[in-house]
C-alpha cells in the first residue's frame, strides 16, 4: 500500500490504471476505522481492480461545539487496518491540501434532505452537510473513482451525496453498503468509544427501538404514530430521551405518513454521555433491495 499526501501524487499513482481502463474504487474515512469502514474496503475490494481510501477528519463538517480536536486520530494503524483490507492508496492529506489559504467554495444540497433529521438547525444543522457534500466533491474531483462507498448508517449523508452526484453530473456510482453491527446489535461507529460501561448497555436500546418499529408494522401497523411509540416505549425504558425518532421517505427525506409498503427510514439519534450516535432502519420495499446494497449513479 502507497500513502500519498497531495492531489498531484494521488493523480499521478492513479494514472496508469486509469490509462489500462482499470475499475477505481474510493472509500472515503474520517479514520479511527471500525468494522463498518472495513466491510465497505472488503465491498471496494471485491468489486474494484485498485481501491483508495481517503483519511481526513474533515473540519468543514464539526459545528463549534462539537468533538472536532476530540475526534480520535491514530494514522499507523488505521493504515495497518487499511493495508490489511487490500487497499492500494491510502490518501491522507492536511488541512492546508484540502482547503489552502483563500478557499471559498462550497457544495451545498438544498431542500428537505438537508433541512431535516441530523440537518435541522437545531441539531448539526445544514452547514455540517455542506461540509459533507464540499469534501466528497472534493475527493471525487482528485481520485476519478468509478465507484464511492458509503455506510448505510448513515442514511442521510448517503442521500445527499447520492443527490449532489445526480444533480452535478458526477460519472460515479455511488454504492451504500449495509450497517454493521455489534454482536448485540449496536451500529459500529467511531462514536461507540466516548461511551462509558452503563451507556455502552444503555446504548443497544436504539437498536432495539428500530427492531420494535419493525416487529409493529410486521403484525400489522401502518400507522406511523403508533409503530413509532413500540421504538420510542425501548428508549424510554433504557432512560433515552432521543433527539429523534423519525419515519421519512427513504428517497427524499420528506414525512411518511404511513407504512405502506414503499420504503420508508426510520431514523433515531440521541445522546448517551459524551457520545451522539445515531441509526436507523429501512422499512418496506424490496428485501433483496433493503439487505445489500443501494447504487445511485451520476454517469
Amino acid at each position: 500500500m502507497r500513502i500519498v499526501r497531495s492531489k498531484d501524487e494521488l493523480r499521478a499513482a492513479l494514472a496508469p490504471a486509469r490509462r489500462s481502463g482499470e475499475r477505481i474504487g474510493l472509500v472515503p474515512t474520517m479514520g479511527a476505522l471500525h468494522g463498518g469502514h472495513l466491510s465497505l474496503l472488503r465491498a471496494a475490494r471485491e468489486r474494484c481492480d485498485v481501491v483508495v481510501m481517503s483519511l481526513f477528519v474533515n473540519p468543514a463538517q464539526f459545528r463549534a461545539g462539537e468533538d472536532l480536536a476530540a475526534y480520535p486520530r491514530d494514522e499507523g494503524r488505521d493504515a495497518e487496518l487499511a493495508e490489511g483490507s487490500g487497499v492500494d492508496l491510502l490518501y491522507a492529506p492536511t488541512v492546508g491540501e484540502v482547503y489552502p489559504p483563500g478557499f471559498a467554495t462550497a457544495v451545498e444540497v438544498g431542500g428537505d434532505l438537508v433541512g431535516v433529521l441530523d440537518g435541522d438547525p437545531a441539531r448539526r444543522g445544514a452547514e455540517h452537510f455542506r461540509g459533507v457534500t464540499t469534501i466528497v466533491a472534493k475527493l471525487l474531483n482528485a481520485v476519478g473513482p468509478d465507484v464511492a462507498f458509503f455506510g448505510h448508517k448513515d442514511a442521510q449523508q448517503a442521500a445527499v451525496v447520492s443527490r449532489m452526484v445526480r444533480d452535478l453530473d458526477f460519472p460515479v456510482e455511488v454504492a451504500v453498503m449495509p450497517t454493521v453491527r455489534e454482536p448485540d446489535g449496536l451500529a459500529m461507529s467511531t462514536r461507540n468509544a466516548y461511551l462509558g460501561d452503563a451507556d455502552r448497555r444503555r446504548a443497544v436500546a436504539l437498536s432495539r427501538a428500530l427492531a420494535a418499529i419493525e416487529r409493529a408494522v410486521a403484525a400489522g401497523t401502518t400507522s406511523t404514530p403508533a409503530a413509532l411509540a413500540a421504538g420510542r416505549s425501548e428508549l424510554e425504558a433504557a432512560g433515552i430521551e432521543p433527539e429523534y425518532l423519525e419515519a421519512r421517505d427513504a428517497e427524499d427525506l420528506t414525512p411518511a405518513d404511513a407504512f405502506d409498503g414503499r420504503p420508508v427510514l426510520v431514523a433515531v439519534a440521541a445522546r448517551l454521555g459524551a457520545a451522539r450516535l445515531i441509526d436507523n432502519v429501512i422499512i418496506g420495499g424490496s428485501k433483496e433491495e433493503d439487505a445489500h446494497e443501494h447504487p445511485s449513479t451520476g454517469a
